[in-house]
């Protein structure tokens, strides 16, 4: 069994900043993860990430703040979503937050 797409979709935003989510449902996990699915979720500009959520192989589910990398807790896509678009809550509104516009939340 191959990977399934189910979900690829991809804004972009007045300001030029872009917000794309790719999920596959997968036949074996990714390592060192448990789950069936692969996943990126990015948002940034052409060349510059500024927020990204992913599991890749060897390094499991982890998060990007610009250059920083941490360890991401993967619950479901539901949760990733709430997830990425509560990531600066509590700070001083960020550049992602001022891309999240009605139409992000919208998207999901």
């Amino acid at each position: 069994m191959k990977a399934t797409l189910i979900i690829r979709d991809r804004l972009i935003f007045q300001d030029g900043a872009i917000l794309e989510v790719k999920v596959w449902r997968v036949p074996v996990s990714v390592p060192p993860g448990s789950h069936f699915l692969k996943y990126s979720l990015f948002y940034g500009r052409p060349g510059e990430r500024i927020v990204g959520y992913d599991n890749e192989r060897g390094k499991g589910d982890h998060r990007h703040y610009g250059d920083h990398e941490e360890n991401y807790a993967f619950v479901s896509i539901e949760k990733l979503m709430a997830d990425s678009g509560g990531m600066s809550k509590g700070k001083e509104e960020s550049e992602y937050e001022q891309g999240c516009t009605a139409s992000y939340w919208r998207f999901f």
